[in-house]
């Protein structure tokens, strides 16, 4: 812990500025913010997570150090469901609530850990030892198909695929969405750029094509069912990605006003409607914790035979049984 005095020298200056004036160069400003936000700073007891927030003319500032990550992520006996697997690749249906790679606050208990105790160290190391193998991701709340390289060839090519997204025909994926409400067109193209919002680093946002950190994202989408089929408060939809941007689905679908049921992030002001549902699906969509996105099928060329690899898997329980929930809906 690093506590320090306030004696009104720095009243009145953004604390971020104030700690990195006094406490370079053990650290940055950077890290200072970080510590910020992660909550790890408070001014007489009081967490201080913003770091604009300005400087009292006294008090005491205690910043928690917390404990350094070990660089190395640790083999963990965790059950993976292998639906492939040879010299050059594995292929696995991801469950909802797995991280991918250890990042910030998640040291370990992700699939890089049950793949390193899995594979021992036949896992590519272009992506680094954090993330050995893993050519593209799918959110911690999201379930469905990865492929995830063992040799440093099949990593660039798979990368390359993923890169192309599908463009040159070497790549399909396609999820899985229930939806509040329905789109008007049974199928569609939403084209609109993404970036981070204006109001939260951590969210993406549909922003206008010309700002600097705008990225071009395309979601193809078909409905697969409404629920019911008129005046439909739900659907299920089917999403094929031309580009691969963080959030991508979840964004898209919110912004052409049918977020995907149980996002918190994204569709948090539908979330009531769950309440005017009837029973069963009223009592299955409010117990619901998670989007209800699926990565249910992924195809692509095997990177050492040319053979074209195709997998497929069924929504999980959780999701299975909210669409089932919907499909009791009274049309009347």
């Amino acid at each position: 812990m690093k506590e320090i005095i306030l004696d009104g020298t720095d009243a009145g200056q953004r604390i971020d500025q104030a700690l990195a004036a006094r406490l370079a160069p053990d650290l940055s400003r950077g890290r200072i913010q970080t510590l910020l936000r992660m909550g790890a700073v408070s001014i007489d007891g009081r967490a201080v997570t913003e770091p604009k927030s300005k400087v009292p003319a006294s008090g005491i500032v205690r910043i928690e150090m917390p404990a350094p990550d070990d660089p190395l992520p640790r083999p963990q006996d965790i059950a993976l469901d292998i639906m492939f697997e040879d010299d050059e690749l594995i292929v696995i249906d991801k469950p909802a609530g797995l991280v991918v790679h250890p990042g910030a606050g998640v040291p370990d208990g992700t699939l890089v850990n049950a793949l390193i105790h899995h594979c021992r160290d036949s896992l590519s190391g272009i992506g680094g030892v954090k993330r050995p193998g893993i050519v593209h991701r799918l959110d911690k709340e999201t379930s469905g198909v990865m492929v995830v390289a063992k040799t440093d060839h099949a990593h660039r090519l798979l990368s390359a695929a993923f890169a192309s997204h599908g463009r040159d025909g070497a790549l399909a994926r396609r999820y899985l969405a229930l939806c509040w409400g329905a789109p008007s067109r049974m199928k569609g193209t939403i084209d609109a750029h993404l970036g981070r919002a204006s109001n939260d680093r951590t969210r993406r946002s549909v922003v206008p094509a010309s700002r600097p950190d705008a990225r071009h994202a395309v979601t193809h989408f078909a409905v697969e069912k409404r629920f019911p089929q008129r005046d439909a408060v739900a659907a299920l939809i089917e999403c094929e990605l031309e580009t691969g941007r963080t959030h991508q689905i979840r964004v898209h679908m919110n912004h052409i006003g049918h977020p995907l049921i149980g996002d918190a992030v994204y569709g948090a002001a539908f979330a009531t409607k769950a309440n005017r549902l009837p029973s069963p699906a009223r009592d299955v969509a409010q117990a619901f914790s998670r989007q209800a996105l699926h990565a249910h099928h992924l195809a692509f060329n095997h990177p050492a035979s040319g053979e074209r690899l195709s997998f497929t898997t069924p929504p999980p329980s959780d999701m299975a049984e909210l669409i089932a929930a919907f499909e009791t809906i009274d049309p009347a």
